[in-house]
């Protein structure tokens, strides 16, 4: 994968978590993204999922501001986002990534899994991406993509890899919007 593409890929993610288009990423912006989330699946902001969705992202933020230095209550410039992304995904190692992402995979997870089994089916999927604004025909594309054990469901592995890889570049699925 070229360093370009990835690069390319963590600028996007900056500039559409940048919510109030500032040119920081505060603890605000990530707040706005699980209301995003959760608006695009028609959950109300009270919800017990949409509470996990929240706390998941607020966990996200904290992780990247310890790292970047800035304390819970600070902002990451654009360059200290791609940095400590950057170590994340392709430094750090799959675990790593995993116990950080894990949380909002698991979050949104729950907001679309209707039936509650803990693994995403291919309607569920097809909400989740719809929710993002991924139009169904393409969500059908990349679940076939995603589900790469093919029994027709996608776990929370899967969709951790489908994350990982989309940011390696091995895959054009974007599941976090």
């Amino acid at each position: 994968m070229s360093t370009a593409l990835a690069n390319d890929r963590l600028q996007k993610r900056f500039d559409k978590w940048d919510a109030d288009g500032n040119g920081v990423l505060e603890r605000g912006d990530f707040q706005e993204e699980a209301a995003k989330i959760a608006h695009g699946f028609g959950k109300a902001p009270d919800s017990r999922e949409v509470q996990a969705l929240k706390d998941a992202f607020n966990g996200l933020f904290d992780y990247l501001a310890r790292e970047a230095g800035v304390g819970p209550d600070g902002s990451l410039s654009k360059d200290q986002f791609l940095q400590v992304t950057g170590n994340l995904i392709f430094e750090g190692g799959e675990a790593n990534f995993n116990r950080v992402l894990g949380p909002v995979v698991k979050a949104i997870v729950g907001i679309c899994d209707k039936n509650d089994d803990g693994k995403i089916n291919s309607s569920e999927f097809e909400a989740w991406l719809g929710g993002i604004g991924v139009n169904r025909t393409e969500a059908k594309e990349a679940f076939q993509q995603v589900d790469t054990n093919g029994d027709g469901e996608l776990s929370l592995d899967e969709l951790l890899a489908a994350v990982r890889e989309f940011h390696f570049g091995r895959l054009d699925v974007e599941l976090l919007g």
